[in-house]
C-alpha cells in the first residue's frame, strides 16, 4: 500500500522517531508529518481540510496524550468532510493492549485496526 500522506500523531518524541523512521524505511509514503499533541493536530488539520492534496490519506494516532486523549481527537476527527467520505483512515498505535481499549477504538469508522508501539516495519504489511 502507498499512500501520499501520513499524519503521525503522539506526545512521546521516541516514539515518533521510532515511528517516522520506520515509515520512511518502509516507502510507504513520501510525506510524513508529526504533530506532538492531539490538539495540535487539529488544528493543522484545519488549516488544510480543504485540500484534499495535503490532507493526510493515514493517521497513526495514539490513545494516552496530555490535554486530550486518542478518543477526544477522534470524536473531533471524524466532522472533518476527509474522514466523513472515508478519504482518510486512522490507526491506532498505542502502548496500551487493554481490551477496552481496543474495542472504544475500533468502534469508531475511521479506525482500521489498533496496533500496539513500538511500530515494526512488518506491522505496515498489513495495511
Amino acid at each position: 500500500m502507498k499512500v501520499k500522506h501520513i499524519l503521525l500523531i503522539d506526545d512521546n518524541d521516541i516514539d515518533n522517531y521510532v515511528s517516522n523512521h520506520v515509515v520512511k524505511k518502509s516507502q510507504i509514503t513520501d510525506k510524513i508529518t508529526i504533530k506532538n499533541s492531539a490538539i495540535a493536530a487539529l488544528e493543522y488539520l484545519e488549516e488544510i481540510k480543504n485540500n484534499s492534496d495535503e490532507f493526510p490519506e493515514l493517521i497513526f494516532l495514539d490513545i494516552k496524550m496530555p490535554i486530550m486523549d486518542g478518543f477526544g481527537f477522534l470524536d473531533q476527527f471524524i466532522l472533518f468532510q476527509m474522514a466523513v467520505e472515508g478519504k482518510c483512515s486512522v490507526i491506532m498505535l498505542s502502548s496500551s493492549s487493554d481490551p477496552m481499549d481496543i474495542n472504544r477504538a475500533l468502534q469508531y469508522p475511521v479506525v482500521k485496526q489498533f496496533m500496539t508501539k513500538p511500530l515494526k516495519i512488518e506491522m505496515l504489511g498489513t495495511l
